[in-house]
């Protein structure tokens, strides 16, 4: 049952990124639309009009399989070896970039499960006090 909830919700994070897409497409902007549909997310979970249970589980699970998702931008980056002997420097800008990025998403999933884990030791606390 379990995979049954991670297959919908990373599809319906699947849908956000196709809608940002959608809307990239359509308008023409520079804006990737992978981030257009992280901004849609990111609203609707703002305005609380999409509950974060709705994609609990498979965003876990995205965010276990995370090291995997980082080895095909590496894996291409090899493709491009006669780049990297013309232009050694820019070697360095997509080590510093990949390392800035891996840097990032782990500070922020480590920070997202510090409130939560703050958030259910205040719902104890709460209900140990009634």
């Amino acid at each position: 049952m379990k995979i049954f909830f991670i297959i919908c919700q990373t599809a319906i994070l699947y849908g956000f990124f196709l809608l940002g897409e959608f809307i990239q497409g359509l308008l023409h902007i520079s804006i990737p639309g992978s981030i257009i549909g992280m901004l849609i997310l990111f609203s609707l979970l703002h305005v609380k009009w999409f509950r974060p249970r709705w994609i609990e589980t498979g965003s876990h699970f995205l965010i276990k399989i995370m090291p995997l998702l980082f080895i095909p931008a590496t894996v291409g980056a090899m493709d491009y070896l006669s780049l990297f002997r013309k232009y050694p420097s820019s070697l360095g800008i997509v080590f510093i970039s990949t390392m800035i990025v891996i840097i990032l998403s782990s500070a922020m999933s480590q920070r997202l499960n510090r409130n939560k884990l703050k958030k259910v030791v205040s719902e104890a606390e709460k209900e140990m006090s009634i």
